[in-house]
């Protein structure tokens, strides 16, 4: 069969043809069970009763029209969104890379407006942003840059977690107007910053008089513990994107913002064609609604503490296991070597697992994971784990 297909993945060789909760099943009839939910995407599940229910009945009446016109559902599902956030407006995109596209052009705005002609947002090293040429330069990770030049101007980059990198930065560079930073970075390692590193930004922001713009694409939606990260600490960021889990696999982002930074944008200045579309904002009231139901959040933080817990007691005396990471159900396992293999050997045995940082396993399972599957989920990995340490020296 021709391979039609540009060669942007080295896909492993699985073909998925159903997905039900925890698991996905393959066009053989093997059943997988998925620590991975589409990279933090369906953290309902899969083929969530309600989920579906909301596509097929908004398909049925109206899939799309055009931002031109009012969008009911758009507008519901705004005011669901700053609500829960704390915020005032919001852009809808189809993607996490178009929500944080819409978050850098907002930093412009507002460095421009403030009489600043070369405009520059402070990103951090191995953050993930995107792959549009903007998000690519603001990511931290020379992989996903090398062959683009040139790249955007207008960022600098500082060490994550580090208060007093950013500091200096403020002392060197009189035309910075924003910080773009993840509150865990995701792609980079499941990094955890200290207790006091996003508080910290935020009064740099207000003394400078810059946008603090959080990337929850990964850690939103629940994912860490609570609705959204920042909401961990005592703070608002000025703009925050989400993504991913907004749809539960629908195609949506959003850049939502407050205060001078919900005004900046005026017509003309931002669009999209597809971007919060009826059918795709259908499915995100959907899943609002739902992770509010079953307070899902809540569930992330303590399952996710009983997966750490667990894993931590699996392998507690095996060599090779650096630090194990977690914040609410997202967890990085760090090895002493590479162990991309673990992917592979991980599908034959029925469990979806990713590999980041060349020598972190990141887990990202579904939120509504169950206690039995916590330990179905721990006996498979850390056996996993323990035969990979033991044959790859």
């Amino acid at each position: 069969m021709k391979d039609v297909l540009m060669n942007t993945y080295n896909r492993l060789p699985v073909t998925f043809v159903k997905g039900e909760g925890m698991y996905l099943h393959d066009d053989q009839g093997k059943s997988y069970f998925d620590a991975i939910a589409g990279i933090a995407v369906c953290s309902l599940g899969h083929a969530h009763p309600a989920i579906s229910r909301a596509i097929c009945q908004q398909a049925e009446q109206l899939v799309h029209t055009s931002n031109l016109y009012g969008v009911a559902r758009q507008q519901q599902l705004g005011e669901q969104l700053t609500a829960l956030a704390g915020m005032d407006r919001v852009f809808f995109s189809n993607s996490g890379a178009e929500a944080n596209e819409a978050a850098i052009k907002l930093a412009r705005l507002h460095g421009h407006k403030r009489g600043i002609d070369n405009p520059v947002i402070l990103v951090m090293e191995e953050s993930f942003h995107g792959r549009t040429m903007a998000t690519l330069t603001a990511t931290g990770n020379r992989k996903v840059q090398a062959g683009f030049e040139p790249l955007v101007q207008g960022f600098a980059r500082v060490p994550y977690g580090d208060l007093e990198a950013l500091r200096t930065a403020a002392g060197n560079l009189k035309n910075i107007v924003a910080v773009l930073v993840e509150p865990v970075q995701g792609e980079g390692g499941v990094n955890i910053p200290p207790a006091d590193y996003l508080p910290g930004i935020r009064a740099l922001c207000d003394e400078h008089d810059w946008l603090m713009m959080l990337d929850e694409i990964q850690t939103g939606m629940g994912r860490t513990g609570t609705a959204f990260a920042f909401q961990q600490h005592d703070l608002v960021p000025d703009v925050m994107t989400l993504a991913k889990a907004l749809g539960n696999g629908v195609p949506i982002g959003a850049c939502l913002a407050r205060g001078k930074a919900a005004e900046l944008f005026a017509p003309g200045n931002h669009g999209s064609t597809f971007g919060g579309n009826p059918l795709a904002c259908a499915a995100g009231l959907a899943v609002v609604e739902e992770m509010k139901r079953e307070n899902l959040w809540q569930r992330a933080a303590e399952a996710g503490e009983k997966l750490h817990q667990a894993l931590a007691t699996a392998l507690h005396d095996q060599e090779g296991i650096r630090e194990i990471r977690s914040a609410g159900l997202m967890l990085g396992i760090e090895l002493d070597r590479p162990c991309g293999e673990l992917v592979g050997m991980a599908l034959e045995q029925g469990l979806l697992i990713n590999v980041t940082a060349d020598s972190v396993v990141r887990l990202l399972p579904p939120l509504i994971i169950t206690d039995e599957q916590i330990g179905e989920l721990t006996r498979l990995l850390a056996q996993l784990i323990s035969d990979f340490l033991e044959r790859v020296q």
